[in-house]
């Protein structure tokens, strides 16, 4: 997706800001889980898949998904663009009794595939110690879109569903930025095993190095692939020449940082300001890229 915001009509875009800038007041924020006097229909935006281990279980509506899992209003810190929204929900624990039983308490992780290729990759442990919700509308009745600060105001659709956290009283949630915040999902799985086998990086590597696949799987994988196993949101990172092998260190930091720096309106983010220790958590990534140089696997299994 590349809309560029140049060409979004004036009034569309003071809509998905939150109103014109002569607005005298705000609306009083509505609770975080506060039920809606007046629910609003879901939106048409397809069936979802719910998948385990890559076998389908059940493909269900949006609407069927609303009569197991009744609409609530939930205000969250949005991170894509830096202020709180206010969204229609449905929450994620209940969608997952209702699809899985009590078998994706037993899995590892649950994988959030969205149409655009992102791939999120969230461990079932953060799910049990916060509150997670599957958004289908703005509470407001606007259109299901928004301008994506963090992917150079790039106009987004996020139907049919979009994973969103109550986070507005989570310092935890608020650092993990908007890593486990897919939107356009339009399929879940639950994985027992591990997801990105080929992305380990070597016996003899760091402990830098190491750090640094944890941070790539939670930042990075997402969007990107190694040897095959990621996201294709963005491109492949690992082969068959890795981004370290053409791209000096010190510009791979800085596009890390700031991708704006080097290619002008590119849309991928630059590593989340909010995140802990964000210089180190960047030497690690490269440090982890560099030990994977001579760990390729060709995704295809052709040796």
């Amino acid at each position: 997706m590349n809309t560029g915001i140049s060409r979004i009509p004036l009034i569309l875009i003071l809509l998905l800001l939150g109103g014109f800038p002569a607005q005298a007041s705000q609306p009083a924020p509505i609770p975080a889980s506060a039920p809606a006097p007046a629910p609003a229909p879901l939106q048409d935006g397809g069936n979802i898949e719910f998948m385990d281990n890559s076998q389908i279980v059940k493909v269900l509506s949006l609407g069927y998904l609303e009569a197991i899992a009744p609409p609530l209003s939930l205000q969250v810190f949005e991170p894509h663009e830096g202020r709180k929204r206010v969204y229609r929900v449905l929450p994620a624990r209940s969608v997952f009794d209702a699809v899985f039983g009590n078998k994706w308490k037993e899995a590892k992780e649950i994988v959030f595939l969205s149409s655009d290729g992102y791939r999120a990759t969230v461990p079932v442990a953060k799910f049990a110690g916060h509150e997670a919700f599957l958004a289908f509308a703005h509470d407001d009745g606007r259109p299901f879109m928004m301008v994506n600060t963090l992917q150079n105001n790039e106009l987004v659709q996020l139907g049919p569903l979009y994973l969103v956290w109550d986070n507005v009283n989570s310092e935890a949630l608020l650092e993990s930025g908007a890593s486990d915040m897919p939107y356009q999902i339009r399929a879940v799985e639950l994985k027992s095993g591990d997801s990105f086998p080929k992305m380990t990086p070597p016996q003899d590597a760091s402990s830098q190095a190491r750090r640094g696949f944890v941070h790539s799987r939670k930042y990075c994988a997402s969007c990107h692939a190694i040897n095959g196993e990621g996201g294709t949101k963005g491109p492949e990172l690992k082969f068959p020449v890795s981004v370290t092998e053409y791209i000096q260190s010190g510009y791979l930091k800085r596009w890390i940082e700031n991708p704006q720096s080097i290619r002008y309106n590119t849309t991928m983010p630059g590593l989340g300001k909010e995140i802990p220790r964000r210089e180190q958590v960047i030497e690690e990534l490269i440090a982890y890229l560099e030990a994977m140089s001579i760990a390729k696997h060709d995704p295809a299994g052709v040796p």
